[in-house]
């Protein structure tokens, strides 16, 4: 049974919205896009390919998916790591408007999402992977089924955008798994879900 593996861009604040470039994603009015850029070191660069390289498939939201497919088809040099897998392996995307994809070996995936990604966990050998797609990383926490987060903490705030962890979200614990900081700052920390949060005191005990 292969690991459902999540690795996504946050800023200090947690948006995760528009890592990539200004037209990437505005919804809301977003003025932010393309925040991580000037972070993207050597270090962060060969900590994404480590990921990459041991993809297997990959789950993806749909707006991250239409970047990803308006993208990488156009990246065909070979000696590119995350171009290759991209375009090689089978990718996922849960929707339901999306009926024609036009990205070589995308499958989309119109059912209940817990029966689907349990399904395609079962028979993935090797890391099932997402990135990006926020709102979908949320509701696969949510079911308990991400094994792995890969949680990449940019040292910049900007006051606005849609947030990894919003009010409401499913409260969980997490056990820190491993991490590095890149030459730019850039936290790279890896988590794995520990089931729901404890909680106790710090508080004095009274006395008598």
């Amino acid at each position: 049974m292969g690991k459902l593996v999540s690795t996504i861009f946050v800023t200090l604040d947690g948006v995760y919205q528009a890592p990539g470039g200004p037209q990437e994603d505005t919804r809301g009015g977003f003025e932010h896009g393309g925040w991580s850029f000037v972070f993207g070191d050597d270090d962060f660069g060969r900590f994404v390919t480590e990921v990459i390289g041991r993809s297997a498939a990959f789950l993806l939201g749909r707006r991250t998916y239409d970047i990803f497919a308006g993208h990488w088809p156009k990246v065909t040099d070979p000696a590119d790591p995350i171009a290759a897998r991209l375009n090689a392996l089978p990718k996922y995307v849960p929707s339901s408007t999306l009926t024609d994809p036009s990205w070589a070996g995308t499958t989309v995936l119109s059912g209940d999402l817990a029966k689907e990604v349990t399904a395609l966990k079962e028979r993935t050998d090797g890391e099932l992977q997402v990135h990006g797609s926020g709102a979908l990383v949320r509701s696969l926490l949510a079911l308990d089924l991400v094994d792995t987060l890969h949680l990449l903490t940019f040292p910049v705030v900007l006051g606005s955008g849609l947030r990894l962890f919003e009010e409401g979200a499913v409260p969980t614990k997490f056990r820190h798994a491993g991490g590095r900081i890149t030459s730019t700052g850039v936290s790279l920390q890896t988590y794995e879900p520990a089931g729901r949060p404890e909680y106790g005191s710090y508080a004095l005990p009274e006395n008598g």
